[in-house]
């Protein structure tokens, strides 16, 4: 793998003319390749051939991603290749290969309103191997948020047939279409708010039980949090046990919290109302721009898909690049930039700067540099095995993953075709299946094996897709009735049924107990407060003052929080010109008055020059605003920030509190037990003697 990188990205990767880029430095071995198994892996299309026997994009992208899927598959399920790993205690060893071993990486997720990665995921899906997406675009086109969205349209709109139609038809409630046709033609409208009868059996039953959930979602949506009325729909349907059975219950159920999410942000940025949030939903879902809810954990189970920008200091076990069609740059330069102008033009609602079209070879040759660069990010994400998207009759050469393509497509008539490699099985047939009558191959047609291809030394293997299991159909649906037909009588769903109400029971005991605090907390000043109204005294708080005549001194809080300020960010030994320049920048953020200003500075050149600071200058030990957490008796903590506290010669702590009142008066007990606090709490987090002193500057 090393070997590949080197010489497929050396030639490409030599700097830039103007010195923007560095120059290539190839890589080096940090440990051995696992023996007995390949490392880098051709992957071609199945089936790339259009209707007129050549080959085309289209149908390359149509195959190839049951390709992947298969041999995803197989990897994980049959070829018992191990990967690098880490035990419990962290040290290295080898494991299975897992889908969380294997990443799929992308240039891009979207191809104008499609989505890249889907069929990707079918075929992931189609074989029941977890997956996970991380900053999928395809959010809003999933089952279950479409499901939901339609929910929610339903509740809004309870007169909006289709909506409810399809609500009811949609996966949450899963009612068939002649149950509801039927219901329609018996009874009128599927209106929720339409009076029934009571006596209603069968499928009516049914449908009219389904349509009360709605009726009471609709009646109460204005009266409750959005969220909760989007929690109590999936309750309702028991979507957290249906969609668990899913292929991908996990990032199903992560769309669906995601939607709960989505409405708490909702509100808490000032939602006007219910149906504002379904329009925004809306909205989203024209647009298209939201991302699948993160649910990438350390040990979750999945295959990694993503961008290659987005794996940008990333490492994989397994990384196997897709979408090999996606064109590594566009014919029209993306823009201009111009640092010595200060100049940045891009095209904009179709038009072209001047900029742009003359600079356009330039900025080509750079779009292709930098496309280079990512191909070799995405290559370089591998540690144990590469798997390169192939063509086995053509060369895919304007693609993303192009400058791989001299390093894996073997010479006409290389020695290898055909035979197998070490820990792959039996190669037969071609490359391509089903090549039709008179095809025309651009290049000679390649044969799976071992082969050597026409730059570098190191072999690459061939894939065959006849030794993939390709064309797996969704068996969802199958899947979920023989688990229902396997409970005739109803015994195991009624137990189902209890232990889901015990789970729903469990879940909101554990989210009730989740919002009672586990720590109770209370500020230093509320305590001093308090512990001053009781009385309780204790050590004894010296109180001093320094030189300086306070009358008519400007006060209140914004001139006791600049002082607060130039005590805390000043050095001790500051000088006059410092103190009155420092005081001038702090009062500009508090926006103090020129008079508080000077006043300031007066009272702070005052402080720094009395004994007890002179000593904190000196101190061994000095700890200036810092912040503290102590347990009082009655199990709460206490927090607060201490302004100065300083250790002496004599391993003794000074804690002290500046106060800018002109006299204390009846706050002086409060004052006192506040620092008294704050000593106790130096005293134990240090295990040392400290006392408490107040100095009113």
């Amino acid at each position: 793998l090393q070997a590949l990188v080197n010489a497929a990205f050396e030639p490409l990767m030599q700097g830039s003319p103007d010195g923007s880029q560095a120059e290539y430095v190839a890589l080096e071995g940090a440990r051995e390749e696992i023996e007995g198994r390949p490392t880098v892996i051709a992957l071609p299309a199945p089936r790339p051939y259009g209707d007129y026997g050549t080959v085309v994009s289209w149908r390359i992208d149509d195959s190839l991603p049951d390709a992947v899927g298969a041999f995803v598959s197989w990897l994980v399920e049959k070829s018992g290749w191990t990967v690098q790993g880490r035990d419990e205690e962290g040290r290295p060893c080898e494991e299975p290969v897992r889908p969380r071993h294997v990443c799929l990486l992308f240039r891009r997720f979207k191809s104008f309103r499609d989505d890249v990665t889907r069929p990707y995921v079918r075929a992931l899906e189609a074989r029941r191997v977890p997956h996970v997406l991380v900053g999928g675009r395809s959010f809003h086109e999933r089952e279950e948020v479409l499901a939901i969205r339609n929910a929610l349209a339903a509740i809004e709109w309870p007169d909006d047939e289709l909506r409810v139609f399809a609500t009811l038809r949609g996966p949450l409630f899963a009612i068939g279409d002649d149950a509801l046709l039927a219901f329609r033609h018996r009874l009128g409208r599927l209106h929720p708010l339409k009076p029934l009868d009571a006596d209603l059996e069968g499928a009516d039953r049914d449908v009219a039980d389904c349509l009360e959930v709605l009726r009471g979602l609709h009646r109460g949506r204005n009266r409750r949090p959005i969220a909760d009325t989007v929690s109590r729909l999936l309750e309702a349907v028991r979507a957290h046990a249906g969609i668990a059975i899913w292929p991908t219950g996990e990032q199903a159920l992560a769309n669906c919290l995601r939607v709960v999410d989505l409405a708490r942000r909702f509100e808490r940025r000032g939602a006007p109302s219910f149906r504002a949030f379904v329009e925004r939903l809306e909205q989203d879902a024209e647009r298209g721009d939201a991302e699948d809810a993160p649910v990438v954990e350390e040990g979750t189970e999945g295959v990694r898909i993503m961008t290659a920008h987005r794996a940008k200091g990333l490492e994989f076990p397994v990384v196997i690049l897709c979408d090999p069609t996606c064109r590594a740059t566009r014919d029209q330069p993306t823009r201009h930039v111009d640092a010595e102008r200060g100049l940045w033009a891009e095209p904009l609602a179709g038009c072209t700067p001047a900029d742009v079209l003359l600079d356009r070879e330039s900025e080509l040759r750079r779009d292709q540099a930098e496309a280079v660069r990512l191909a070799y990010v995405a290559a370089t994400r591998a540690r144990d095995l590469l798997v390169v998207p192939t063509v086995g009759d053509s060369e895919l050469e304007d693609g993303w993953a192009a400058p791989l393509t001299p390093v894996t497509h073997p010479e006409v008539g290389s020695r290898g075709e055909g035979e197998p490699a070490a820990g792959c099985p039996p190669f037969d047939g071609e490359c391509v299946l089903d090549r039709p009558p008179g095809a025309r191959p651009e290049r000679a047609p390649v044969r799976p094996g071992r082969l050597w291809p026409r730059v570098g030394t190191q072999p690459v293997v061939w894939w065959g897709p006849a030794q993939l299991s390709l064309g797996a159909q969704h068996d969802v649906g199958l899947r979920q009735h023989r688990i229902l037909e396997a409970d005739e009588s109803g015994v195991v769903a009624e137990a189902g049924v209890r232990a889901h109400e015990r789970w729903q029971q469990a879940r909101s005991e554990r989210l009730a107990r989740g919002g009672e605090p586990s720590l109770a907390t209370v500020a230093v000043t509320a305590l001093a407060e308090e512990r001053a109204a009781q009385g309780s005294g204790g050590a004894t708080v010296d109180v001093e003052e320094t030189p300086g005549d306070r009358t008519g001194r400007p006060g209140g809080r914004r001139f006791g929080s600049l002082v607060h300020a130039l005590l805390a960010t000043l050095d001790l030994d500051a000088s006059p010109d410092t103190i009155v320049a420092a005081a001038a920048l702090q009062g500009r953020l508090v926006e103090a008055s020129d008079e508080e200003v000077g006043a300031a500075a007066v009272a702070v050149g005052d402080a720094l020059a009395h004994p007890v600071l002179r000593r904190a200058a000196e101190a061994s030990a000095l700890r200036r605003e810092t912040p503290v957490l102590a347990r009082i008796p009655d199990g709460r903590l206490a927090e607060g920030v201490i302004d100065l506290a300083f250790r002496d010669a004599a391993g003794d702590w000074t804690v002290v509190d500046f106060k800018t009142d002109r006299e204390l008066g009846e706050r002086r007990e409060v004052y006192a037990e506040q620092v008294r606090i704050y000593a106790e709490a130096v005293g134990r987090a240090t295990g040392e003697s400290a006392r408490g002193l107040l100095l009113i500057v």
